[in-house]
């Protein structure tokens, strides 16, 4: 076992081999797949922020309903004394043909009209007048004055309009439940990512094939290539690259090894491998994101308040104006149109549009973000992530991949080939090591095709490094205490670039042959590529860009100046972390913070958007608004630029939707009269329709809003729909 010590150490004499942890002592980042942190939330999403006004409905109730009293209105609209003069023709007549009107109309009311009906009921129950009520409203009105009208106790009838009415409503009401059920269909989508059945491996080495149900922690399963994994767990042989695009947006195939961890869903591009299942059902990651995706549909944000808030006055405003409207054409003596406009009022104000506004635009943002590794948990946190100037980063395992890596080499003889051969003799005392470090240089020998030759007698020296035999001759791989150990001074020829690694707060290494310091190794945390595209995407838009860190200040600045950090806090404890984001906040800044780790969890919880790398911890995701599935920074910018996206739609959607009902109630109540303008029963039932149509198209366009190229390439305000 190598055992080495992990003390943080800054000054000269700083044992770096034995310190590598010095970049996370502050810092610690567990481990654990995000998609497990969410138990709350359920399966389905309420419409309308949690007005049920289509409780127990489906498409394919209104659909049928749809079909079936548009062929009874046919007959209905063909016999209308109106559309005959009309159209000037006149319809044949024969006996019973004058009851086509009242029988029909009485089918379609209570067959197409019914579930406006229990709508009603429902909404005067729960205290919570709306659009239901409001068509329930008009079309009894219309329902008994026609009646009536029929047993010749009053003069207006409106059959026709009542019974096209009904439909129009229907259509509407079909279309709309279609254009939510697509939208939430990442929930679907998402449970159609799992196979029906996996192959498990015997213990005797026989494959069977089993219900994906059947499968339980502790079993193997044989995935071969092209298909999917079916439960999360850890592969225990042969590599692949995997397909986890459906998970963490990452559309490029990911390369997963022996003891590397695989997530159900995931698809096996070229190889076959064998995973020990560690998580199925409930417990998985696709299972967790199917939870994070429902709550985020059932939550509200502020703009939803406002249009809920809007509808419901929008109904008194209604009732009012049809109220006022009945007794204004009932003061001028024209009973018939007192009847007409109230319903055309109450129709045409009916808050459908006001209503889908704000709830198809969550849904498809929501899907949307979903499908691009971004779950978000709180509405509230979208909605304010377009606000955010200052984003704060945690440094480890989020701007870096919380991994050392070779950064640097230094012969002490120099030479084209002596890098590689220094890297070589170094990865053959190392191989046997399991330190990170060690890893780190047997990787980057392999990388670079150094030659390593067969190394023995290895053993580790605490807190000062490892030693084996290479070749005959005794080899050591060791930080400044194996120096000060033996005495050694850093030869002439490598000391500027050992100074400039120490400088930079690098862990440097240095290789002893034959009692002879032959060079020296650089390692720090590698940096994320993604990182500096991330933060200049921030830049461009005018973002802060702020990075947090438990590490030394020489360490922090040297990543800072690589990928253009404007602020660094430094050498900050674990508990103070949260701080830092108040002191943004007293600044004047609305703050975003990035992080993984347990000790980020209170700043994120203090951000005004806390996002959680997907990766982290389930404290840090659990104290998060907004998870990203993968570790990829750039996923922030796609935060940004979606949140700016779904805003600009909803407002679009609620000037529209309010907009339209201002002007169309004067007209439907009769103001134009005078001018011999008057607006039709139908017609109005027509323009509501319209105006909802209007709605979900302009919701729609937010499906063209390219997320992924936005994180790379966006201007200051993103792209556009």
């Amino acid at each position: 076992m190598d055992t080495r010590d992990t003390a943080v150490q800054h000054d000269a004499d700083t044992d770096e081999h034995a310190g590598h942890d010095q970049h996370t002592s502050h810092d610690e980042h567990g481990g654990g797949h995000g998609g497990h942190a969410e138990h709350g939330g359920g399966h389905g999403a309420g419409h309308d922020g949690g007005h049920d006004k289509h409780e127990g409905h489906s498409p394919a109730m209104f659909r049928d309903r749809f079909w079936l009293s548009l062929l009874l209105t046919l007959p209905v609209v063909f016999y209308a004394d109106m559309i005959q003069e009309w159209f000037g023709y006149t319809a044949p007549t024969f006996p019973g043909s004058d009851l086509f009107a009242p029988v029909l109309g009485t089918i379609i009311f209570f067959y197409g009209g019914w579930p406006f009906v229990v709508g009603a009921v429902r909404e005067i129950r729960s205290r919570a007048p709306g659009m239901m009520l409001l068509i329930g409203m008009a079309i009894t009105v219309a329902y008994v004055a026609s009646l009536v009208a029929s047993f010749g106790l009053f003069t207006v009838e409106v059959w026709w309009e009542l019974s096209l009415l009904i439909v129009i409503m229907l259509l509407g009401h079909w279309m709309e439940m279609r254009a939510i059920g697509q939208a939430r269909g990442a929930l679907a989508a998402l449970a159609e990512l799992l196979p029906d059945e996996a192959e498990r491996v015997n213990d005797d080495g026989s494959v069977t094939t089993v219900h994906i149900g059947d499968l339980g922690v502790g079993d193997v399963v044989l995935v071969r290539p092209g298909a999917r994994v079916p439960a999360d767990g850890e592969i225990v042989q042969g590599s692949a690259d995997l397909d986890e695009s459906m998970i963490t947006g990452e559309s490029n195939p990911v390369t997963r090894g022996e003891g590397d961890r695989v997530i159900a869903a995931s698809v096996s591009t070229d190889s076959a491998i064998r995973v020990r299942v560690d998580a199925v059902g409930e417990d998985t990651a696709l299972a967790g994101i199917q939870r994070l995706v429902a709550q985020a549909q059932e939550s509200k944000s502020r703009t939803q308040v406002l249009a809920d808030r809007a509808a419901a006055l929008l109904f008194y405003v209604a009732v009012s104006a049809a109220a006022v409207t009945v007794a204004v054409w009932a003061l001028l003596g024209d009973t018939d149109a007192a009847v007409v406009r109230s319903v055309t009022v109450l129709i045409i104000a009916c808050p459908h549009a006001l209503g889908l506004a704000i709830p198809l635009v969550t849904s498809i943002s929501t899907s949307k973000s979903a499908r691009n590794g971004i779950l978000i948990k709180d509405r509230l946190a979208l909605e304010q992530m377009r606000n955010v100037d200052a984003v704060l980063f945690d440094k480890t395992g989020t701007l870096t991949k919380g991994e050392h890596a070779v950064t640097g080499v230094a012969a002490a003889d120099g030479g084209s080939d002596a890098e590689a051969v220094l890297l070589g003799l170094a990865a053959a005392v190392e191989s046997e090591s399991e330190h990170p470090l060690a890893r780190a240089i047997v990787a980057e020998a392999a990388e670079r095709g150094a030659e390593v030759q067969q190394a023995s007698g290895f053993r580790s020296m605490t807190g000062r490094g490892v030693r084996a035999s290479v070749d005959g001759q005794e080899v050591a791989v060791g930080g400044p205490a194996l120096l000060r150990e033996q005495g050694f001074d850093v030869p002439d020829s490598i000391t500027d670039a050992v100074n400039g690694w120490r400088d930079r707060g690098a862990a440097v290494l240095h290789v002893v042959k034959a009692g002879e310091i032959v060079g020296a190794i650089a390692l720090e945390d590698q940096v994320r590529p993604e990182s500096r595209q991330a933060i200049d995407v921030l830049h461009r838009r005018g973002v802060t860009v702020a990075m947090i860190t438990g590490d030394a200040q020489q360490v922090a600045d040297a990543v800072a100046r690589d990928i253009g950090i404007d602020e660094v806090f430094a050498e900050v404890l674990p508990e103070d972390k949260d701080s830092a984001v108040a002191d943004l906040q007293r600044r004047g800044h609305t703050v975003a913070m990035v992080g993984d780790g347990v000790n980020d969890a209170p700043a994120l919880a203090r951000a005004d958007v806390g996002i959680a790398i997907g990766a982290g911890t389930d404290v840090a995701i659990e104290s998060a608004g907004i998870v990203l599935a993968s570790d990829d920074p750039r996923a922030v910018v796609v935060v940004s630029t979606l949140s700016a996206a779904s805003y600009r739609k909803m407002t679009q959607n609620l000037w529209w939707a309010a907009g339209y009902n201002l002007a169309a109630i004067p007209l439907a109540a009769g103001v134009l009269a005078w001018a011999g303008f008057v607006l039709p029963m139908a017609v109005g039932a027509v323009l509501m329709s319209l105006s909802t149509i209007i709605v979900a198209l302009n919701a729609q366009l937010l499906r063209r809003v390219d997320l992924r190229s936005t994180a790379v390439s966006s201007g200051p305000s993103g792209s556009t729909a």
